[in-house]
């Protein structure tokens, strides 16, 4: 399945940045910049709502059930190494929003963390969506082989 997305990049996406694409043939998800134009400082255990500099049209065929979102997901790179994930994780960029893309990162380290103009700061990953008919009942059933039992009542191992 292909999907067509369409990119905008915005007058602070600077022309020395490479464009959206994805590394690899098999990767699931392409990087998203800091369209900064200095240093940023993201703090110890703080967050920050950074600009990507670009807009984004995700095209439906039409011939599918579903539509799509853009998903914000951290870098793992980052991650592993700086403590440094997307607060919403994954954030979802809804199908009809046309506004700028902005990673909101988080700091989860001791450690502040310097954003430079054109790093790379997260992952964008289309996702199929299929929505739900909403309905409302008086008593939800709980006769299934969990029933109403929830964290952590399925055991430890």
């Amino acid at each position: 399945m292909t999907v067509q997305l369409h990119i905008q990049y915005l007058p602070h996406y600077s022309v020395d940045w490479e464009k959206m694409h994805y590394k690899n043939p098999d990767d699931s998800g392409f990087d998203l910049r800091a369209a900064i134009t200095e240093p940023m400082i993201l703090k110890a255990h703080a967050i920050a709502l950074v600009p990507c500099g670009i807009k984004v049209e995700i095209i439906n065929d039409n011939a599918t059930p579903y539509f799509y979102e853009l998903q914000v997901r951290a870098r793992s790179g980052l991650a592993a190494k700086h403590g440094i994930g997307v607060a919403n994780g994954p954030g979802t960029v809804d199908f009809g929003y046309r506004g700028e893309i902005k990673a909101a990162l988080i700091n989860f380290s001791d450690t502040d963390f310097v954003i430079e103009p054109g790093d790379r700061i997260a992952q964008a990953v289309i996702c199929p969506v299929i929505q739900a008919h909403i309905s409302e009942i008086e008593v939800v059933s709980d006769d299934t082989s969990r029933g109403s039992g929830g964290f952590g009542s399925t055991g430890k191992k």
